[in-house]
């Protein structure tokens, strides 16, 4: 799940040479010999192919669709982009195992759609009703697929949604048979362009001063494709998929006490998207000529913006576009 935290990120950066901007705090991005990351031997999402089922709540606009697509293409795409990439990205993910060995799927395909237009649970969900949702596709459309299906709910940005802007940006958990039919691994994320884009698609919006905090707003991040609400959403789509892929079920990855609140592989690293990242900043990331920040690249030259997650390996946050 990621929580809702506004971060005052610094802004105060300065180029190099190959483009990158970079944000002279260094922070290690993360590492700790204290993070207390462990496995308690439940499932992660291993299938050799996992297929990947988008249910599209509410009202889309096509090109939003395709900025989505072109991102969960670029997880598994057979002709990745150039480095650094999402599939890149997704390599740090894939370093989790179960305990017969086996590391989380190679490939996402995206093996489904379904389009529910018509808002048949209403404009104002709950975590609850997500999976009802699930349900009214897999009986409309959609297989129930609970060999190696994975279901992504995504709501459009005139949808309510429980604890959404004031604790939650997205979450993950897993259905319940009593509701869908079947036991399936799930993750829910919203659009928060007209609710709460300064607090789930910053460092697209900027959070408005309290009055006397003394805090003054700086320049706003131009997003990769042009849309705020969406490149927001991008970030929390990735953050979700590393999380529910290795933590499906409650029980894989995860640190501290509490399996119904844990801390997963992307909260670990939530707000880092580069080198120097952590502590309130996002690290060293990339202009384009049109000034737009990214720090991976897609299939059918997209970019993103998305945030690092737990390296098992180097014990600490680690993305491709890192400069060490």
């Amino acid at each position: 799940m990621i929580p809702l935290i506004i971060f005052f990120f610094s802004l105060s950066h300065s180029l190099t040479s190959n483009g990158q901007f970079f944000d002279e705090s260094k922070n290690y991005e993360g590492s700790s010999d204290l993070v207390d990351l462990q496995y308690h031997l439940g499932p992660v999402i291993t299938s050799p192919v996992t297929s990947l089922y988008i249910i599209w709540y509410g009202r889309w606009n096509p090109t939003h669709q395709s900025i989505i697509r072109d991102f969960l293409y670029s997880i598994s795409s057979p002709t990745p982009a150039q480095y650094p990439s999402v599939s890149n990205w997704w390599k740090t993910v894939r370093l989790y195992r179960d305990q017969t060995g086996s590391n989380i799927t190679d490939t996402l395909v995206l093996s489904g759609e379904f389009h529910d237009s018509t808002y048949s649970h209403g404009s104002h969900l709950t975590r609850f009703s997500v999976q009802s949702v699930i349900r009214t596709a897999v009986t409309s459309k959609l297989p129930l697929n609970a060999v190696n299906g994975l279901y992504l709910v995504l709501t459009s940005d005139d949808v309510e949604m429980q604890e959404f802007c004031r604790a939650i940006c997205g979450f993950h958990y897993f259905t319940f048979p009593s509701v869908v039919g079947a036991t399936v691994p799930y993750a829910w994320v919203g659009n928060s362009r007209k609710q709460c884009p300064e607090m789930c698609a910053y460092p697209f919006a900027q959070p408005k001063p309290f009055p006397g905090s003394g805090f003054v707003a700086r320049e706003k991040m131009k997003p990769p494709n042009g849309e705020v609400g969406i490149d927001g959403m991008i970030s929390v789509i990735a953050h979700e998929l590393a999380e529910v892929s290795s933590n499906p079920m409650l029980n894989g990855w995860y640190g501290g006490e509490d399996a119904t609140a844990p801390t997963e592989i992307a909260d670990l690293c939530l707000g880092v998207y580069g080198s120097g990242g952590g502590g309130g900043y996002m690290g060293s990331v990339y202009k384009d000529r049109w000034r737009n920040v990214y720090n991976v690249k897609g299939v059918k030259g997209r970019k993103y913006l998305i945030q690092w997650v737990w390296d098992l390996n180097r014990n600490r946050c680690f993305g491709p576009n890192a400069m060490n």
